[in-house]
């Protein structure tokens, strides 16, 4: 692509000024719209204004993480769309400069961007999630027992470990349940008091098992009272992993909890790996965004920061919605959870693509 010249640093400083101006802006409306939203939230539970600063700025990363994308967007579309109407953009053309030689400076200062927002989202935001997302759930939200209602858990194949409530300990549980089937005919059913694993051992005890069998239209009872040894394929920490929320653990420990999860036979495997992608393609999506925003501006004849504004607003939100829905489909396993988080990308890509071959044209 040539050395990095006059004219790349130029729009290179132009771009990442307007950059940062946008994300500093973007920032501040998302936040100011919180605020505004939550005032009398704040005012009703007596937050204390240290606390709700601390708040706004541990949940800083993750905005910024969001914003990128627009920030990208609108800086590269204000850019292209100024070199244009200051008639530098047709004399760079005249000079034999193509598309590809003028995106240039836009894509290496977005490799940088990308670079930032990877390491944001892989590790700076998670780290921050308790200070931000908690204080959501502490202070903002109803909190939600995880000990409400039955937790059904799909122990293997044919199995299902029903559980009425999870001990404090996350150890133990209480009005536990065991059904084995064979397609959709229930073979066997035990029900149990309670049950406890044994760390070390890795062996749960069932306590006071009543199991029932079911063959040929009959019913057979078995009553067992004191403790009894059943093998489960469940992971050791299964009742541990409940309260786990993906979005508080960096790459390597988010990782490790999908591994876990999979063994574990908990509910939630599908979110956990469209989570642990969603890292990966947020930050990524900053270069696909800017080949989408360099061709569409040049393609324009005239422009103004209203309609830039606009313009990456209505784009920018448009993926993250895209984003948000397509995600919600792969947390309910209704499409591949891989595909749920990389699918708006590509999405994206395509349309980049196509912007790209017809102003380069």
């Amino acid at each position: 692509m040539g050395m990095f010249t006059i004219i790349d640093r130029y729009i290179a400083r132009q771009f990442l000024t307007t950059f940062l101006f946008s994300l500093a802006s973007f920032a501040a409306l998302f936040i100011l719209i919180n605020l505004v939203e939550n005032l009398d939230r704040f005012m009703d539970r007596n937050i204390s204004v240290g606390r709700i600063i601390i708040y706004y700025l541990s949940g800083l990363p993750d905005t910024l993480l969001l914003t990128s994308p627009l920030s990208v967007l609108l800086a590269s579309l204000f850019v292209t769309g100024k070199l244009s109407m200051q008639s530098e953009l047709p004399a760079l053309k005249s000079a034999g400069m193509s598309l590809s030689r003028l995106m240039k400076p836009f894509l290496l200062v977005t490799m940088t961007i990308t670079g930032v927002n990877m390491i944001n989202s892989c590790f700076i935001a998670p780290s921050m999630y308790d200070w931000s997302k908690g204080f959501e759930k502490r202070y903002l939200k109803k909190k939600k027992m995880n000990d409400e209602g039955a937790l059904h858990i799909r122990e293997s194949k044919n199995r299902i470990l029903t559980l009425g409530q999870i001990g404090a300990d996350r150890k133990s549980a209480s009005v536990v349940s065991l059904e084995e089937f064979d397609g959709s005919k229930l073979l066997t059913r035990i029900d149990a008091d309670s049950l406890r694993i044994i760390s070390r051992k890795n062996r749960w005890i069932f306590y006071n098992t009543r199991k029932r069998t079911f063959s040929n239209g009959f019913e057979t009872l078995v009553t067992r009272p004191g403790a009894d040894t059943l093998k489960l394929s469940l992971a050791k920490n299964t009742f541990t992993m409940i309260d786990a929320d993906p979005d508080e653990m960096n790459i390597v420990q988010h990782y490790e909890f999908l591994m876990q999860k999979k063994h574990s036979g908990l509910p939630g495997l599908e979110k956990a790996e469209v989570k642990l992608n969603t890292k990966f393609a947020l930050p990524l999506s900053s270069m696909i965004i800017v080949m989408i925003g360099v061709p569409l501006s040049t393609r324009k004849k005239r422009s103004g920061l209203a309609l830039e504004a606009s313009t990456s607003l209505l784009v920018g939100l448009f993926y993250l919605g895209m984003l948000k829905t397509i995600g919600s489909l792969g947390y309910d396993g209704l499409i591949n959870p891989v595909l749920a988080a990389w699918l708006p990308n590509m999405l994206f890509l395509i349309a980049g693509s196509i912007l790209y071959r017809s102003a380069n044209h």
